[in-house]
């Protein structure tokens, strides 16, 4: 199965420099609602089969669009939820900066527990369990590789990447997840590979599943899945 991770368009909370968290009514700013109707441009046409989201009305309001275009009607999943930044939440970056744990989140996140909160090695543990239990339901459901879309956060995207690309947390701020951009993974049986980073493109024709083969002499579908790079290459 191949996973679209999609990042949910600016918020009122990015316009101010502020740590969201789990605050609720944070609105996409115009910005953002601008992000949200281009995400239903550049995915609308791809043959999507399920939209799972965070419990945030921001990725609320950013998928809506493109689920009203597909047809869709989008699954919440709490465990893609934003980060609970326990009493960091609502405080602004700038202020953050001071703060000595700000540093460890920085060098050291897996050890990196918010005060009254949690710690990002939780995050990346549920956020990943969620992002493969929905792809193995889809591949039982399906039977061959489908598109489906996840909209979460820029941190818990980040943290299901890292494990994508078989990186130690403590890697994961070297990658960037902006508003409204896409990651995606793609997973089989024996590994996942990485096909995208923060993309914010219109050109995603190459995400198209192909058909799956059929055997000829037996008439009927094969496993074909290859242990190789997808779209080319010996996987070494």
């Amino acid at each position: 199965m191949t996973v679209i991770l999609l990042r949910h368009g600016r918020s009122t909370s990015n316009t101010a420099g502020t740590l969201a968290g789990r605050s609720p009514g944070v609105d996409l700013d115009d910005k953002g609602r601008e992000q949200a109707a281009l995400v239903a441009e550049r995915l609308g046409s791809l043959p999507i089969e399920e939209i799972v989201r965070s419990p945030m009305q921001r990725c609320e309001q950013t998928v809506g669009p493109l689920s009203e275009r597909r047809g869709l009607t989008p699954v919440v999943e709490d465990r893609l939820v934003e980060v609970d930044y326990g009493t960091w939440t609502g405080r602004t970056i700038k202020e953050l900066l001071a703060e000595p744990l700000w540093k460890v989140v920085q060098q050291h996140p897996s050890a990196a527990v918010f005060p009254g909160g949690e710690g990002l090695a939780q995050v990346q543990a549920r956020a990943v369990a969620a992002v493969r239990e929905h792809d193995a339901r889809l591949a039982q459901e399906y039977g061959r590789d489908v598109l489906w879309v996840a909209c979460s956060h820029g941190d818990v995207i980040k943290s299901i990447i890292a494990d994508a690309v078989g990186c130690h947390l403590d890697a994961f701020q070297r990658i960037v997840a902006d508003p409204a951009s896409i990651s995606v993974v793609k997973y089989t049986n024996t590994r996942s590979f990485v096909l995208r980073t923060n993309d914010t493109g219109l050109d995603l024709s190459s995400l198209v599943p192909p058909p799956k083969p059929v055997d000829e002499s037996a008439n009927v579908p094969t496993d074909s899945e290859s242990d190789a790079v997808p779209g080319g290459g010996s996987g070494t």
